[in-house]
């Protein structure tokens, strides 16, 4: 049996040690980002502040495990008012450019009343 590599990344963010999970995880040539919120200490209100947040958080997580945005395969978003979605398009039209992943967006509770988008991205790293 081959052996496994497995890399976990941590942003440090409060919620990783409170909940238990790390920002991401490569593994089997794949980079498997956690759902991320708008991070740091001053967090916009307006959902396209916090999917910018999110997205920047997610870059960074991706370059570190080698990868970037045109490497993500699946992208799956979360967010409490499906309304505020179609606020957030031009910024990810921006950021996947002509290599748009597979999406799916869900409405849903997220970890605090005050979150408007969470972005849960998976990359395949070159082989």
């Amino acid at each position: 049996m081959a052996s496994k590599t497995i890399k976990r990344i941590s942003s440090g963010g409060e919620f990783e040690k409170k909940v238990g999970y790390c920002r991401a995880v490569i593994a089997n040539g794949f980079v498997f980002v956690a759902g991320t919120c708008a991070q740091g200490d001053d967090i916009p209100e307006d959902v396209v502040g916090q999917c910018e947040s999110a997205l920047a958080a997610i870059g960074k997580a991706l370059a570190e495990a080698g990868a970037s945005f045109a490497d993500v395969v699946r992208v799956n978003y979360y967010l409490p008012d499906m309304r505020e979605f179609d606020l957030c398009w031009p910024l990810l039209r921006e950021t996947f450019g002509d290599n748009p992943p597979a999406a799916t967006v869900i409405e849903c509770n997220l970890i605090t009343p005050q979150d408007r988008i969470e972005i849960e991205v998976t990359a395949a790293l070159a082989g």
